[in-house]
């Protein structure tokens, strides 16, 4: 049967064997009826105790589904049906295809938009339920520890204060994560460091890049590059951040290997001072 023409619910009900049609009232209406009209006694002699599958899944059939089994009926003389994860072979002494009219009072629909049981809802519930963590020693503290392929945001892009002299990085980096393709969220607000990266973990933000006092004052200009989970950063060159991204974002690399690439942070060794001395 082609699922294009028919409805979920359709084609639910052929593999349960249950009618799931919601009646409505109406004006009387007299219509075609397209049916399969099965001989029982060929069809219980061919297969026994299983007969009344056959039988039961032959009355839920669309007139779709009928005219296309009469097609098939009338050039190869058998056609095949599968039910309750048994196949039926049926030939024309097994079965017919019947046609009348007849004056309908109540209508069945097959209502064409459901809530099926795999809706994306139920998906997130489960995504949410087994990536939400809580620091350990930090009961105040929480994230979601969404895998970076399917963390909304990959990457945060921090800079260390309001001072302006790092804005010329957060604008560069920003434009070289979109050009890479890297969903990325800036967090410039007068909050500390700390503060920010929590609210980045608290929505599951992936990866988030820092720019510090050493990003300013030293060439090659570097950042550094946190990882929620773990919380450790490493520190590379700001041209190469948005390439690490993008391939920790894709399942190209991992953590694990950039930490064996980059230098591990510990802390940055210039500071405002040394900025305005210079």
């Amino acid at each position: 049967m082609s699922v294009s023409m028919v409805s979920v619910l359709s084609v639910h009900y052929h593999r349960c064997t249950l009618l799931l049609l919601l009646p409505l009232t109406m004006a009387h209406k007299t219509v075609n009826v397209v049916q399969f009209e099965p001989n029982k006694g060929a069809i219980g002699k061919a297969y026994k105790k299983d007969a009344k599958l056959a039988m039961e899944y032959l009355a839920i059939c669309d007139e779709c589904y009928i005219t296309e089994q009469e097609k098939l009926l009338d050039e190869n003389g058998e056609f095949t049906i599968e039910t309750e994860g048994k196949t039926f072979k049926l030939t024309k002494d097994m079965v017919s295809v019947k046609r009348f009219q007849k004056t309908l009072h109540v209508e069945e629909i097959v209502p064409n938009v459901i809530e099926p049981s795999f809706g994306i809802g139920r998906i997130m519930y489960s995504i949410f339920e087994h990536t939400f963590h809580v620091r350990e020693g930090d009961e105040q503290r929480t994230f979601f520890s969404f895998p970076a392929t399917v963390a909304p945001y990959k990457c945060s892009v921090l800079p260390l204060s309001q001072n302006q002299e790092f804005m010329p990085f957060v604008r560069e980096l920003s434009e070289a994560l979109t050009k890479n393709g890297v969903s990325h969220k800036v967090d410039d607000s007068s909050g500390s460091i700390g503060r920010r990266y929590a609210r980045t973990d608290e929505i599951g933000v992936a990866f988030g890049i820092t720019i510090d006092f050493d990003t300013v004052n030293k060439t090659p200009h570097t950042a550094t590059l946190r990882d929620r989970d773990s919380m450790r950063q490493i520190r590379a060159e700001v041209s190469e951040l948005p390439g690490i991204i993008r391939d920790l974002a894709n399942g190209i690399t991992t953590w694990t290997e950039v930490e064996s690439k980059y230098p591990i942070f510990e802390g940055q060794e210039t500071g405002k001072k040394e900025t305005i001395e210079e």
